[in-house]
């Protein structure tokens, strides 16, 4: 490797943040997407157009090379992730470990206050010596439990008997002294040594521990038509990339899928969130009533309307998502604004039939929670955060109530400003409580 040398000019050395755009391009790219980058592109400003070469330059954007088209890098992925990490987690407390604390004390790596009796399946490798050892004896000086029979010999069973009464006396000397040999205990003369101690599972003493838990998440990002409003769906996804560079920064055993859900649902990759975008409304009728096949639907996405909530298939793709990984603690964060007004039934012939319903149906709120049942069942936690601007259509948070108590879950009501601070606390503390948020 080669160095080369050369005269400092006085400037300073260029850090990671000063070779990342500013964050009003992030919050640009993110607000709008594949629509800002083009944007950026076509622009006449020069200023701008020095930025989409700076970042050329720097490996944050490429060139599709069919359609010329701008693209992200998966550099400039990780860097937006960051900056959505440091934005929302900036009040986060140092030192996390990379676990998270659950109910169940005793059994992780983290030892705690006190002690506690030994159950079984509990590792041995806790035991605490000290506390065990008393147990025993104070369960032989207790009279608990009768000695063992003594052994042939001079000494019985490890235990030193007394000279007999009728025994001849002599002078004592060196060799009668028995180091090895515990003295009675005081107040029970006559009586045998403890030694050797019998342990009995009862007598065993644990130290407490506190317990660690890795978590597979699936996050539900709504991206029907009315998530637009209010800036919901760019508070989403904030909050959805900053939980991807947490979660590999500082719990990197857990796992991370995305969901989204409008008329279908699908998987979703880390690396097209910065760019994807709800999907627009196309309908504006005041009654809708629409029926077709599933694989048609979603083989001709481009022919029907995409913009309405299926949130019951985004709970059957989150649980088949979640099927597959094997950690001991699996959740689903909803992100919605809205009542599902789309679901999936088999018609007469067996065949899945997509249903796009406004205003709602009660056949599509059953449908939905009767899926969320069965996530539950597999012993999914489910979390909804309900986003409320819109005060005068609040009819529907009581299909998430619905939802909560049906699968014992965890409800917050809040507004798009306040979404992140709730989805770091029922992920960190995973705690199962109803929280509002004005």
């Amino acid at each position: 490797m080669r160095y080369q040398y050369g005269e400092f000019d006085g400037s300073p050395f260029p850090s990671p943040d000063s070779l990342f755009p500013s964050p009003q391009v992030v919050q640009l790219i993110l607000q709008y997407g594949q629509q800002a980058l083009d944007a950026l592109d076509n622009t006449d400003d020069e200023q701008y157009a020095e930025l989409v070469q700076a970042m050329l330059d720097a490996g944050l954007l490429e060139r599709d090379e069919k359609t010329g088209e701008l693209k992200m890098t998966p550099k400039l992925v990780r860097g937006i992730e960051h900056k959505s990490m440091l934005d929302i987690f900036q009040g986060m407390r140092r030192g996390t470990k990379e676990g998270h604390p659950t109910l169940d004390a005793g059994r992780g790596d983290d030892r705690t206050d006190g002690t506690r009796p030994y159950e079984f399946g509990d590792p041995i490798s806790e035991l605490d010596l000290s506390a065990t050892m008393r147990n025993a004896i104070q369960r032989r000086t207790g009279g608990e439990r009768s000695d063992p029979p003594p052994s042939q010999g001079g000494v019985r069973g490890g235990y030193a008997e007394q000279e007999s009464e009728n025994a001849p006396t002599r002078e004592p000397n060196a060799s009668d002294v028995a180091p090895t040999l515990p003295q009675p205990l005081p107040g029970r003369e006559g009586s045998k040594t403890l030694l050797p101690l019998h342990l009995t599972p009862p007598d065993f003493e644990l130290h407490n521990t506190e317990s660690h838990s890795d978590v597979a998440l699936c996050i539900l990002l709504d991206m029907s038509g009315s998530m637009m409003r209010y800036g919901r769906f760019f508070q989403a996804k904030r909050v959805a990339l900053g939980m991807a560079a947490m979660m590999r920064r500082h719990f990197p055993q857990d796992t991370l899928d995305y969901v989204g859900f409008y008329s279908t649902a699908s998987r979703l990759r880390e690396s097209e969130l910065p760019l994807l975008m709800p999907k627009p409304v196309s309908m504006y009728d005041p009654v809708i009533r629409l029926r077709l096949p599933l694989d048609e639907a979603i083989a001709n996405s481009k022919r029907v309307p995409q913009h309405f909530t299926n949130l019951q298939l985004g709970l059957r793709t989150a649980r088949h998502v979640l099927a597959r990984r094997g950690a001991a603690s699996k959740q689903i964060f909803v992100i919605t604004d809205g009542q599902p007004t789309a679901h999936v039934e088999p018609n007469a012939q067996g065949v899945e039939t997509l249903h796009l319903l406004y205003p709602p149906s009660e056949q599509t709120s059953t449908l939905t929670l009767k899926e969320a049942l069965r996530c539950q069942q597999q012993g999914i936690r489910i979390a909804t955060f309900a986003l409320i601007e819109d005060y005068y259509g609040m009819d529907w948070v009581g299909f998430v109530d619905q939802l909560t108590r049906l699968t014992r879950g965890t409800a917050f009501y809040c507004s798009s400003d306040n979404l992140s601070g709730m989805v770091v606390e029922s992920y960190l503390n995973g705690k199962k409580r109803k929280a509002a948020a004005r």
